[in-house]
């Protein structure tokens, strides 16, 4: 497999400060492994980004940090859940003779003649499986071809995946099933709902108040509360407040 190079410095921001480094356009990171110290380094944000999506998880990567150059792969890619900014990535550093263990994603291929006549409908509960092989031998991802699922029940399990086992050994229980064909909800199961949640309604508009109540309004109404929710010291100053009220209507 090819290594794929990517440029890093060695890192002195560190905590809070690497603020500084993402609005500069650098990305901070480590490096670690078996048998080193851990190294803070910086790259480019838009250099990883290239890379990343050329190696993902399971590619090699040749990280070159002043001089000397580490065999790495990425792992723990942080990403701002509102921004999509990256920050902050791992560096592993491997030994291209010893086995390493990584979780490869399942690609779906072909398209299932059971989804496609509307026989059934294609469910892929598993997207990637642990495997362990020398990370010259790492795939980037292993086929999953569902072009001969043709019934409901039809399924395929990871003993059926076209995985060189002399390189790579599987380490989930082969018996896992990864694609299969399940029943299409039917015209009379969709209208039967329908009328179950229009009676559970109708139920409930006619109940007294606090009664009837379904478990999906007692759910939003939880998190309608959790949002709404004060905090400990909002909540005292609540009680503060509401006090001389009481007493005032005592008077």
């Amino acid at each position: 497999m090819e290594q794929i190079p990517l440029a890093a410095q060695k890192r002195e921001v560190l905590g809070r400060k690497v603020k500084t480094l993402r609005k500069q356009g650098l990305l901070p990171a480590h490096v670690y492994g078996h048998k080193i110290e851990t190294i803070h380094i910086q790259v480019k944000a838009a250099d990883f980004k290239k890379v990343f999506g050329q190696a993902g998880e399971t590619g090699i990567v040749e990280l070159q940090i002043d001089s000397a150059k580490h065999p790495v792969l990425i792992r723990n890619v942080q990403i701002h859940p509102v921004t999509d900014e990256l920050l902050h990535v791992d560096f592993y550093q491997v030994n291209l003779s010893e086995k390493v263990k990584v979780n490869v994603p399942l690609e779906i291929t072909g398209e299932a003649p059971a989804e496609q006549k509307k026989v059934g409908l294609l469910l892929t509960p598993v997207s990637e499986i642990e495997i362990e092989a020398l990370p010259t031998d790492l795939p980037e991802s292993i086929e999953v071809n569902v072009s001969k699922l043709e019934n409901i029940g039809d399924e395929i399990r990871v003993k059926d995946l076209s995985i060189d086992k002399s390189k790579v050994e599987v380490l989930v229980d082969e018996e896992l099933v990864i694609a299969s064909i399940g029943e299409l909800v039917t015209r009379e199961q969709q209208e039967l709902e329908a009328q179950m949640e229009a009676e559970a309604a109708e139920a409930q508009a006619e109940a007294p108040a606090g009664e009837g109540v379904t478990a999906e309004g007692e759910e939003k109404a939880e998190g309608e509360a959790a949002e709404a929710a004060p905090s400990e010291g909002e909540d005292k100053e609540q009680k503060t407040e509401e006090k001389p009220k009481e007493e005032k209507k005592e008077e």
